[in-house]
C-alpha cells in the first residue's frame, strides 16, 4: 500500500523568472512527491493574490504553507502566517534570497524541497513599520529612490533588472539627496542629516566578507544604521571601514539596537522600502520587533 502524500499549499510568484511550462510544473510535483509531499500550487500574478492565497490557506487549516519566489514574495506570504503556528516553507526562486540565505535554507530547488520534509520548525522574529511587516530590512533615503527609478526604467525602457539598477544607482549618486531625520531610540532623541537610514530585523554583520548577513533571527531586536552627512567619498570611506570591521568606531556612523524606534522627518509622507518593495507611508514611522512571530522550516542543524 502506497504511503499517503501530505498536502502542502505552495504559493509561487508567477513572475519569479523560473518559467512555468507544463514540464516544469510536472517536475515540481515529482520533486515534492519524492519527499512525501503533495504540492497544491497557486501561481500568483501579484502581491495581492499571494496574500489572498496565504490567508485562505490558513483559514482552511493548511498543514504547511510554502512560498516560492524572491524576498518580496516570501514577505507577502509570511505576513499572513504570523502567530498562526502554521509551518512556513521557503523555496528561494528569486535573485538575492536574503531571508533563505540567513536561515541556511538551501538555494537549490530539490534541496529546498527536501528541507520542507526534513527540516525543523524554528521561531523567528519579524520587523514591522506602521503595520507593514519586513523579514529582512527597511530603509529610507537613497535606496527607495533607486528602487523606484529602477522599476520605471524596467517598465518604460525595457531594461533588465540589474542594468536598470546600475543606472538608477548612478542617477541617485548624481542627485545625492539628504534626508533630515529625528530618531527616538531607547529613550534618546538624535537629529541626523543623512542619505540613508537602514533598519534590520535583528543585527546585520557590518564587517569583512560577511557584511550584510545576519547570524541570528531570534534575538528580539531591531538594528539601526545611519551615517551623518557623508559625501560620495564618505560612502567609500564607510565601505572601507566596514571591510576592516571599524564601522562602530566612526563618530559619524550610528549603530543602535532596540525593540522599537520612531523616525520623524519634515515630510508628511515618505517612500519606505521593506524587503525591496517600496511603499509611501505617512510619518512618523513607528518601528517595532515582533519576536518569535513566524514559524519557519529550517535545516535540522541550523540555529535561527
Amino acid at each position: 500500500m502506497e504511503a499517503q502524500l501530505i498536502p502542502v499549499t505552495v504559493i509561487i510568484n508567477a513572475g519569479a523568472g523560473c518559467g512555468y511550462a507544463a514540464d516544469w510544473t510536472a517536475r515540481l510535483d515529482a520533486l515534492f512527491a519524492a519527499h512525501g509531499l503533495e504540492a497544491r500550487v497557486t501561481l500568483a500574478a501579484s502581491g495581492a493574490e499571494m496574500i489572498a492565497a496565504a490567508r485562505a490557506a490558513v483559514a482552511a487549516g493548511a498543514a504547511m504553507v510554502v512560498a516560492g519566489g524572491g524576498d518580496g514574495t516570501i514577505n507577502a506570504v509570511a505576513s499572513q502566517l504570523l502567530y498562526s503556528g502554521v509551518p512556513f516553507g521557503v523555496l528561494p526562486l528569486g535573485t538575492l534570497n536574503h531571508f533563505a540565505k540567513d536561515l541556511g535554507i538551501p538555494l537549490a530547488l530539490d534541496a529546498a524541497i527536501a528541507n520542507l520534509a526534513q527540516g525543523r520548525p524554528a521561531m523567528v522574529d519579524v520587523g514591522e513599520v506602521n503595520g507593514r511587516v519586513f523579514l529582512n530590512n527597511s530603509s529610507l533615503g537613497m535606496y527607495p529612490d533607486i528602487v523606484r527609478d529602477r522599476e520605471k526604467q524596467q517598465r518604460r525602457l525595457g531594461r533588465g533588472k540589474w542594468l536598470a539598477f546600475c543606472w538608477a544607482t548612478m542617477a541617485a549618486l548624481r542627485r545625492y539627496p539628504f534626508l533630515n531625520v529625528r530618531l527616538c531610540v531607547n529613550g534618546e532623541r538624535r537629529a541626523r542629516r543623512t542619505p540613508f537610514v537602514f533598519i534590520g530585523n535583528n543585527e546585520y554583520l557590518m564587517h569583512g566578507l560577511n557584511i550584510g548577513e545576519r547570524a541570528r533571527l531570534d534575538c528580539g531586536t531591531l538594528s539601526l544604521y545611519v551615517a551623518q552627512r557623508p559625501g560620495r567619498l564618505g560612502l567609500l570611506r564607510l565601505a572601507f571601514h566596514a571591510l576592516l570591521g571599524r564601522l562602530a568606531q566612526l563618530k559619524d556612523f550610528d549603530i543602535l539596537m532596540s525593540k522599537e524606534m520612531t523616525i520623524e522627518t519634515q515630510h508628511k509622507r515618505l517612500r519606505v522600502a521593506t524587503d525591496g518593495e517600496v511603499t509611501i507611508m505617512a510619518t512618523p514611522l513607528h518601528y517595532r520587533i515582533r519576536a518569535a512571530a513566524l514559524t519557519v522550516l529550517v535545516p535540522a542543524a541550523r540555529t535561527p
